[in-house]
Order: C-alpha cells, then sequence, then structure tokens
C-alpha cells in the first residue's frame, strides 16, 4: 500500500504517528507541533491569532473576543496545504481553543476535500477516547499492529501504577488549575488521571470541560495537593505567572500551601496533550501525589514542587 501523505493539525496527532513509526508520511504539521523534536522541520500549516508571549488574562480576553464574533482563533495556510497535496489532513472536534478544529478545516479547505482528501478528527474527551483515537487512527493509517502494541504498552505501565496502590487507603484531594487568570480547573481526562495515581479530583468531572471557579470554590474544598498545569505553558511560563495566585488573599492559608504540596506541571508537553504521553502524564501524577511509592525520573522536567514562595 502506498504512504499517505498527512499533515497533522494537533500536537497530540503528530506524536500517535510518531509512535506509529510513521513519521516519513508527515508533510506538514501545526504552529504547535513540537515533538518529537525531529517534527519542527516539517512545514507549518496554521497560526494562532492571540498575541504569543501574552499573559493568562490578555490571552483569555483576546480569545474571547475572537470566539465572541463568531471566528476560529487560528488561521490555515491554504495556499501551503494545497501546495502539500495531502491525502490525510488530521484535527480535533474537542476544543475550539486548544487547537485548530474540523470547522476550521472544513470551512477552509472545503475545495481540497473535494478533490478526494480525507479528514480524521479525533475527538477525546476522557481516558478511554484518547486510546480510541489511537488505535482508530492507526487502523486508518495501516498500522494497526503497531497501534495495538502501544496501547498495550500503555496498559501496563497503568497497571503497575494500578497494582502499587491497591491497598491504599489514603487518598488525598487534588486539584489541577488549568488556567492562571481566570482560574480554571482541569476537566476531561485529568480527573482519572488523579484517580489512577491515587487522588480524588476536586470541582472537575470526569468527561466534562475544563470548568471556570472563583478562588472561593478552592478555599471552599481545600485540597490537600494543588498542581498547577496552565493550557499550553511550560512549567518555565507558570513560573512567570505564579504571583498570580501567591498574592491572593487567602492563598496561603490553604491546606496543600500550609503543607508545601503545590506543584507545577509541564501542561503544554504533557497533561493537555491528548496523544501517547498521556500515559506518562499519569505516572507524573502518580509521583506528585504517592512519591514514596513511585520515582518515574520525571521530576524537575515533567514537574517540580514548588517551594521557597
Amino acid at each position: 500500500m502506498q504512504d499517505k501523505k498527512i499533515i497533522s493539525l494537533l500536537p497530540a496527532a503528530t506524536e500517535i504517528i510518531c509512535a506509529l513509526g510513521l513519521e516519513q508520511q508527515l508533510v506538514g504539521r501545526s504552529h504547535e507541533c513540537d515533538y518529537p523534536e525531529s517534527v519542527k522541520d516539517l512545514p507549518v500549516c496554521s497560526s494562532a491569532k492571540f498575541l504569543p508571549g501574552s499573559d493568562s488574562a490578555e490571552i483569555d480576553r483576546q480569545v474571547k473576543e475572537i470566539l465572541s464574533d463568531s471566528l476560529s482563533i487560528y488561521t490555515i495556510d491554504k495556499e501551503l496545504i494545497k501546495s502539500l497535496a495531502p491525502d490525510i489532513i488530521i484535527t480535533q472536534a474537542q476544543c475550539e481553543v486548544c487547537a485548530v478544529s474540523l470547522k476550521d478545516v472544513e470551512l477552509a479547505m472545503s475545495d481540497l476535500l473535494e478533490k478526494g482528501s480525507q479528514v480524521f478528527s479525533l475527538e477525546p474527551h476522557q481516558l478511554s477516547d484518547i486510546y480510541r483515537d489511537i488505535r482508530n487512527l492507526a487502523d486508518q493509517l495501516g498500522a494497526g499492529a503497531a497501534g495495538k502494541d502501544l496501547l498495550e504498552l500503555s496498559e501496563e505501565r497503568i497497571d503497575i501504577i494500578r497494582h502499587k496502590l491497591k491497598f491504599i487507603t489514603d487518598k488525598p484531594k487534588v486539584a489541577c488549575i488549568e488556567w492562571l487568570s481566570p482560574l480554571m480547573i482541569a476537566g476531561n481526562w485529568t480527573p482519572e488521571i488523579i484517580e489512577i495515581a491515587g487522588g480524588i479530583p476536586v470541582l472537575a468531572e470526569k468527561g466534562k470541560h475544563s470548568g471556570y471557579v472563583s478562588f472561593e470554590d478552592i478555599e471552599n474544598e481545600d485540597p490537600d495537593i494543588i498542581v498547577l498545569m496552565p493550557c499550553g505553558f511550560s512549567v518555565e511560563r507558570t513560573l512567570k505567572e505564579i504571583n498570580l495566585l501567591l498574592e491572593l488573599p487567602g492563598w496561603r492559608e490553604l491546606k496543600a500551601v500550609q503543607q508545601n504540596r503545590i506543584y507545577i506541571a509541564d501542561g503544554n508537553q504533557y497533561f493537555n496533550r491528548s496523544g501517547p504521553r498521556i500515559t506518562d502524564s499519569i505516572e507524573i501524577m502518580a509521583e506528585i501525589i504517592n512519591p514514596k511509592q513511585f520515582v518515574f525520573g520525571y521530576e524537575g522536567e515533567g514537574w517540580l514542587r514548588l517551594t521557597g514562595f
């Protein structure tokens, strides 16, 4: 079977394709696709309309303003994509803010799609959806066996965590903050990640979109552990805005702060991406919640404990 030319407009999809051993079939990527490092050499087929480097509040304001005009917050380079003549364009239908959406592609590339190019859309809301999308994409690309192997390895890694925590009954309450201003708590698959790693998720529901909360909501729950994982932010990027939380009246009275259990995780590379490294994210959360049971080696790169503040 002839290799299909693929454009991925979603970082998670790019990671899936590479994990399946199909990186050589990629001919284009989104502006956010950056893993593995080698994909950065591919032509960039999209861009964001909001200003890069803006702080959390300004990004939120710009995104809401663009969406209020019924516009996409992303621009697709139609001419570049046409010149690359892909057989398949991969996008997502889960979140209009997180990445180029199915609607964006269908509107921008209707003439190309009429000529036979296919669109494959991922739509994950919980962990089972992520693994379903990996399996379906593998089948679509003729890599079913590689997809099966990838999923079996993920299942084995998760089973190790479940087994080690089987008889541990002390489960801390965990709040995962996905945006700093305004405050949002991570939903979708994050509550499941917390549960597998031995915690109790608060202020979020499995399979439901991340939601806005007030600081009073967090104070009322008073979680044992708080993990900061802003969408699209590295650990270093989050540290630049940490004062948004440190200066909140009542922040230092939170149980998690008092017990030195505030953590920053790389949301961009791990928790926000619905690809193969979601299993890494589960291992990171296990290290954070149960450090006596798990040392996978992510500390310092995938996450760190916030100290000295």
